[in-house]
């Protein structure tokens, strides 16, 4: 295995996380849209109290898997930046809006302004969850172009595009499956539960619905994106995976002691799917145009010398020994604790 390799284990695992944990935190400000009449504030107040504690914490995962690309793989962060900088920076500036409207309605008690940061929060997650896609998607949509002469061709094409489209709407709409699902274990009241099921059931089915049309519109585009999945074996193993899993997560819904079991295939569901398309793409990085003078860009060709490699390995490997007790210990403090405590003085 070479130091390239290493690498893009650690970026892989970032995404991944982010993807988890990010993408959870996205779908219960996408939630917020869709809270039922009677239980509105029952709903509100487990989103918050889910979400308070590490909501900040879930964007380190952004944070070093920019980290990573930006010291192993120099050329792609740079290409990135330039002709996706505006996916990019609505990415960003959705993030700042929803994490500076969530914190002022934390602590606006008079509640003064509390509808305005409501309403910023929930529809910024939605931005931010839809162009996190449209950005995955522009990776292998084929149609960055860096000879091209006209500013639509250089930063508008590559992203404003049916596949992209589709794969934020995607995106949006796996984050709040996600989110629902996580939130059926928070909480403890049974109608409150119910309804979290409820909820949960029609957002995987409509993330179920949604998932063809990005493969569908890549064909459209001429981007043999499910050709590619099904001629690699792991990508087609893992696509299989996911398929197979969908049921499974239907069933464990079904079910009021299988909670645990919903949480867990989603999960699996999620790494099935970043895995099945890592592996179709690899070791792809960037697909350009087809006119244009390259036509991919490899993470090999793109990487750092082996130096800068050798010691961004060890900051890794350091700063895992570092994170993963830090975040093991966020989450007993403010999670698992806080819910022990709630449920032993519960009447």
């Amino acid at each position: 295995m070479s130091m390239v390799d290493v690498v893009l284990i650690f970026l892989g695992l970032a995404i991944l996380f982010y993807v988890l944990f990010g993408g959870a935190d996205l779908g219960g400000g996408i939630m917020e849209l869709f809270l039922s009449k009677d239980t509105r504030e029952d709903e509100r107040a487990l989103i918050t109290h889910a979400m308070a504690p590490v909501w900040e914490a879930n964007h380190v995962w952004l944070i070093l898997a920019v980290v990573i690309v930006f010291m192993g793989f120099p050329r792609v962060y740079t290409e990135g930046s330039t002709y996706l900088h505006l996916p990019l920076m609505a990415v960003l500036v959705g993030i700042v809006a929803r994490g500076c409207a969530f914190t002022f309605r934390y602590y606006d008690t008079a509640r003064t302004y509390r509808r305005t940061y409501t309403r910023i929060f929930a529809y910024s997650s939605l931005w931010t969850a839809f162009f996190l896609g449209v950005l995955g998607g522009s990776s292998v949509a084929g149609l960055i172009n860096p000879e091209a002469k006209t500013y639509a061709e250089l930063f508008l094409d590559p992203w404003l595009n049916p596949f992209c489209i589709s794969l934020g709407l995607f995106t949006a709409s796996f984050c709040t499956m996600l989110a629902t699902i996580f939130l059926v274990g928070e909480a403890d009241e049974i109608e409150l539960t119910r309804i979290l099921r409820r909820k949960a059931k029609i957002a995987l089915v409509v993330t179920s619905l949604i998932a063809p049309l990005p493969l569908i519109m890549a064909e459209f585009m001429g981007r043999p994106l499910l050709q590619m999945i099904l001629q690699h074996p792991m990508s087609l193993g893992f696509f299989a995976l996911a398929i197979l899993l969908v049921p499974l997560v239907w069933i464990s819904l079904n079910r009021s002691i299988w909670t645990t079991w919903a949480r867990a295939f989603s999960v699996m569901l999620v790494a099935s799917i970043i895995l099945s398309w890592f592996m179709a793409q690899y070791p792809t990085a960037l697909y350009y145009a087809p006119d244009s003078y390259h036509r991919a860009l490899s993470f090999y060709e793109a990487a750092a010398p082996a130096a800068t490699l050798r010691v961004l390995v060890g900051a890794l490997v350091v700063g895992s020994l570092c994170i993963f007790p830090a975040l093991a210990y966020l989450f007993k403090i403010f999670k698992w604790d806080t819910l022990d405590e709630e449920r032993r003085y519960k009447p």
